[in-house]
């Protein structure tokens, strides 16, 4: 048992769906507190209704009756083949990098299994480390698509007023690569494979200087659409002291 299962069974956490359109306003508030949004850019909660609704997902982590995290998804269609957008997924901050969002994202993939739903999909900011690690290592989703600037730029402290580039990670729920992860086998880094890296200090460097911090991204976002042109696609992802690293590999369906 990891660090992160030990605390989870600890706290005692329950992964659930919203029992009445009250409960729907949890997910208002939780992204205040998780990122900190403004008004304008906090998802209402009319749209969780909605989403739920309309063949998406709406779950939320509690502790005892305290709400802790949420997932928030919808569904979407790709070229006839149907699957799920997770839009949101946020923990609060002292409940971070406990194993609440991988409790999440595991009932997502038990929610789009029942239901015949075999991949699910989300952005994520490359600069996010730790997200990365999260999404190719421990998940086992991949990633070939980027979007530049895919939100505009928002209030929220997290972006430092950065443009909202993103990744797109595809989660293939029931394949091979994704069944081994979830049961503890290790993903092997491709040898052959080619590296996009980052500073490991990025986050305080966003913090720090715009300026800096948006040239690492243009370099990083050029660095992405070039390798997925190629037919590559990001499969793992490494950290050392100095650097946070992508790892991708040429990659077929």
């Amino acid at each position: 048992m990891d660090d992160a299962t030990a605390a989870v069974r600890e706290l005692e956490i329950q992964i659930r769906a919203p029992q009445d359109t009250q409960e729907m306003r949890f997910g208002v508030d939780l992204q205040k507190q998780v990122w900190g949004y403004s008004e304008i850019d906090t998802v209402p909660d009319q749209i969780f209704i909605v989403a739920r609704e309309s063949g998406g997902q709406v779950l939320f982590a509690f502790d005892q009756d305290q709400p802790i995290g949420f997932a928030l998804a919808f569904a979407a269609i790709h070229s006839g083949t149907i699957y799920l957008h997770s839009h949101m997924v946020g923990v609060l901050p002292g409940y971070q990098n406990r194993g609440v969002g991988r409790l999440l994202k595991l009932a997502q993939r038990d929610d789009a299994i029942a239901r015949g739903i075999n991949l699910i999909e989300w952005t994520f900011d490359p600069l996010q480390l730790r997200n990365a690690h999260f999404n190719l290592v421990r998940l086992g989703a991949v990633v070939r698509r980027y979007i530049a600037n895919c939100y505009g730029r928002t209030s929220s402290p997290l972006h430092a007023g950065l443009p909202t580039d993103r990744l797109v990670a595809e989660w293939w729920i029931e394949s091979t690569r994704v069944e081994d992860i979830l049961s503890g086998k290790r993903n092997v880094p491709p040898s052959n494979g080619v590296r996009v890296s980052l500073p490991s200090t990025i986050r305080e460097i966003c913090g720090s200087g715009i300026q800096e911090a948006e040239k690492i991204q243009m370099r990083v976002r050029k660095e992405f659409e070039q390798h997925f042109a190629q037919g590559r696609a990001a499969v793992g992802f490494e950290f050392d002291e100095k650097h946070g690293c992508y790892l991708l590999e040429s990659y077929e369906d």
